[in-house]
């Protein structure tokens, strides 16, 4: 079994019945991820894995903190013995750290889990925040009115998504960007086969 499939299970498995809009999202989520399959290479296992487990924090039995990254992760290291990538995606995803500093918490984030490089975290920023609450699709500037929406100005995750607006946006582009270079120019996909 790979790590996709490992982590379909998992994340089925904690969220399905108790958060069942939270499962539909995570779905969505890991969809967008192998929709990203053609620039992702080697990478399409781990980003997926990553799409179904970045909201497992959610989980009512995970809770320990209420920051979701950071208690996804720690269930994935301490008790699921998850590879290091993994651990360290869900506890960074959707620029997790801005939340994080709302939270008192970046000191225990960043200590437990280091960075990932730029672009896995980039991918699968770009997932989450591409698709709604429920699974669906959604233009960016939707996902964070949304988000906006759901929590309030005074909320602490407004606050943080506020501060992470630029971050989460350029992770978009440079998605887009790539996913259009992958394509190629409109004319090279309309030209017939010689």
């Amino acid at each position: 079994m790979g790590q996709a499939e490992w982590a379909h299970d998992l994340a089925k498995d904690l969220l399905e019945t108790d958060l069942p809009r939270r499962w539909a999202h995570t779905q969505g989520v890991a969809a967008r991820a192998v929709s990203l399959a053609p620039i992702l290479g080697d990478a399409t296992d781990t980003l997926i894995a990553a799409a179904y487990l970045h909201d497992i924090g959610y989980a009512p039995r995970l809770v320990v903190t209420g920051f979701h990254p950071l208690d996804g992760a720690r269930y994935l290291r301490d008790v699921q013995h998850a590879d290091d990538t993994l651990c360290r995606l869900v506890a960074h995803h959707s620029c997790a750290v801005n939340e994080a500093l709302e939270r008192s918490l970046f000191e225990a984030l960043t200590a437990e889990f280091d960075a990932v490089g730029p672009e896995l975290i980039r991918e699968l920023t770009y997932c989450d925040m591409t698709t709604g609450p429920d699974g669906t699709h959604l233009d960016v500037t939707e996902r964070l009115a949304e988000i906006h929406s759901r929590y309030g100005p005074e909320h602490l995750v407004s606050r943080s998504i506020a501060t992470s607006t630029p971050c989460i946006l350029a992770a978009v582009k440079a998605v887009d960007t790539a996913l259009a270079a992958q394509a190629g120019p409109a004319s090279d996909r309309t030209r017939p086969a010689r």
